[in-house]
């Protein structure tokens, strides 16, 4: 059997590794040039969803929500996900996503926003939910894939060259960093940041995700704090891990409106990742080269589509096929001009 190692600790990795060992692979290395989800899994946002704009995340996140489901607390909290509209524009296409969404088999329904306990909603004008989505902890649940994996058999290997590791194939899971193991990918890396404000008195525990559909600012629990994050009026392409003072007292402002009892909470911490961006918001899946393959530029979804992926990977791997479609994912469709952009990358 073929020595696999699979380059990068993050959640897409983890989960690769995890489910090679489940399907039998005998000789499997996950490794890392740092630590464990020392990456941008370690400072991700904790959001599972599968209210995305296009089937083909749409099946990708289905695929992962049984896998959460069943890891539940504290990895995983089934509190839901809240889009909030104000305008009609903004609410049309909150409707028009969600007959897709149905239409799919996820369990989205229109819902009177103010069921949710301290939120602000004279401003809105409609809402959907979808009770199964939640959120999870990225650094928690990756450690808890690699620990399995590890009592399967599976090599790990931090503070790592892979260079320097013998193997018969090379999946590559690097996240932003990939283009440095095959220069050929079409990823760069784009500068996302998240603030964490509290404590926060009396937050509802079944308090959901909360996304204001037209601004795309969104904010969670995590024990007695909020934790925000929003799409960032100008885009920062670069590798700089930096956090933009001005865009942490917009936030504040925002969170102080549409939830009137933490206007006053301090900043608790504010740090800075990297998303690993593709032209089109979506994912590099399969064969970039002889004995290379690619599972990266998940353009921030990684982490809560990485049990679907984790299993379509080691599938196609080990039998040569996968029981999921990865068609759409491949990296021929850029040349071939095919784009079907995903609309809601938070």
């Amino acid at each position: 059997m073929a020595r696999i190692v699979v380059a990068g600790a993050g959640a897409i990795g983890a989960s690769i590794a995890y489910h090679l060992a489940l399907h039998g692979a005998e000789d499997v290395v996950l490794a890392d040039r740092a630590e464990i989800a020392s990456g941008a899994t370690g400072k991700a946002m904790g959001g599972v969803r599968q209210q995305f704009s296009t089937e083909a995340e749409v099946r990708l996140a289905r695929e992962s929500i049984g896998f959460f489901e069943e890891l539940g607390a504290p990895f995983f909290e089934q509190v839901g996900y809240l889009f909030l509209a104000t305008t009609e524009d903004g609410l049309a296409e909150l409707e028009s996503r969600a007959e897709l969404q149905r239409g799919l088999g996820v369990p989205v329904e229109s819902v009177d926003a103010s069921r949710v306990g301290g939120l602000n909603t004279e401003d809105v004008l409609g809402a959907v939910a979808c009770w199964q989505d939640g959120v999870a902890e990225p650094a928690a649940v990756t450690r808890e894939l690699v620990k399995r994996s590890a009592e399967l058999g599976v090599e790990v290997r931090e503070r790592t060259d892979v260079h320097e590791l013998e193997r018969d194939v090379l999946v590559i899971a690097a996240g932003a960093f990939s283009p440095e193991l095959w220069p050929g990918l079409p990823i760069r890396p784009l500068c996302r940041q998240l603030v964490d404000v509290g404590p926060v008195a009396s937050l509802p525990p079944d308090l959901p995700m909360v996304l204001e559909s037209e601004t795309g600012f969104h904010f969670r629990r995590r024990g007695d704090m909020l934790r925000l994050a929003m799409t960032e009026p100008m885009p920062r392409w670069t590798d700089r891990e930096e956090v933009d003072d001005g865009l942490v007292a917009d936030w504040r402002a925002r969170l102080a409106h549409r939830f009137p009892s933490a206007a006053d909470a301090a900043v608790d911490r504010a740090w800075a990742g990297l998303y690993d961006m593709t032209p089109d918001a979506h994912p590099i899946i399969g064969w970039v080269a002889e004995s290379v393959y690619a599972a990266c530029g998940f353009s921030g979804h990684g982490f809560m589509q990485s049990p679907a992926v984790g299993k379509a990977v080691a599938e196609e791997l080990l039998e040569g096929e996968s029981s999921f479609d990865l068609t759409p994912y491949r990296i021929e469709r850029f040349a071939d001009g095919a784009v079907f952009p995903e609309e809601l990358v938070l």
